[in-house]
């Protein structure tokens, strides 16, 4: 077994016997112990009582953070005409049509969220394979197939976060940066548990939240209290 280092063996015992937290105590005890080199993403996991592989049992949406990701979200926008030039303006960092498709269906993936007019799908409908499993689909219940562009290109860039059921039922984001002021931090976290709650599907049955769980990207996680994360 790999010898620990100082550093994970003191964010460990930090840890251990600490469990459904206040998200506060949570927040504190993720961000004191965050000390890479780097400035470490807060991230938030959620197991949820819900098979996502039944419809009625989906959990997806999207939530705008109210101080920001923190991260640069790169955007491509399909689009043509005028909706392109509004896209442009509005800051999109890649905006095509058929010449985005074929760069796409190339491997060159340099976007962290992708945008479309609603005419554009059957053009970007043919690039499923590949915008599916890095959840990059555009997709309208979640304002990604618009024709407001250059508002959904604001929305991505100002913190708008993404969420989506995995096959185990678990939805994880980032929620700020380490170098976030705490009370950020918190805010962010309850704005995100709260959309989460909010999506709960029609299938879902029993407990819908089970367990919530915070970490940095290089720290251990601990849990928060569900009523707590929920509440405003």
């Amino acid at each position: 077994m790999a010898k620990l280092g100082k550093r994970t063996r003191a964010s460990r015992e930090a840890f251990a016997g600490k469990e459904n937290l206040s998200v506060e105590d949570a927040v504190a005890l993720v961000k004191s112990h965050a000390t890479a080199k780097f400035d470490e993403t807060v991230e938030i996991s959620l197991n949820l009582g819900v098979d996502p592989r039944h419809a009625d049992q989906m959990v997806r949406g999207v939530v705008g953070l109210p101080n920001g990701t923190g991260k640069d979200v790169r955007v491509a926008v399909f689009a043509r005409g005028p909706k392109a030039d509004e896209a442009k303006e509005a800051g999109a960092d890649i905006v095509g049509a058929e010449d985005l498709m074929e760069i796409v269906q190339g491997g060159k993936i340099e976007f962290d969220r992708c945008i479309a007019t609603p005419d554009m799908m059957p053009v970007v409908g043919r690039l499923g394979k590949v915008l599916g499993p890095r959840n990059l689909m555009p997709n309208p219940k979640v304002g990604t197939v618009t024709m407001d562009v250059a508002e959904a290109v604001k929305n991505a860039k100002g913190g708008e976060v993404q969420f989506k059921a995995e096959k185990a039922g678990v939805v994880h984001a980032g929620v700020g940066k380490a170098s976030f002021d705490e009370g950020k931090l918190v805010e962010n976290v309850r704005a995100f548990v709260s959309a989460v709650a909010r999506a709960k599907p029609a299938g879902a049955k029993g407990t819908y939240m089970k367990k919530v769980s915070l970490s940095s990207t290089m720290g251990p996680g601990v849990s928060i209290d569900v009523e707590k994360a929920a509440s405003e």
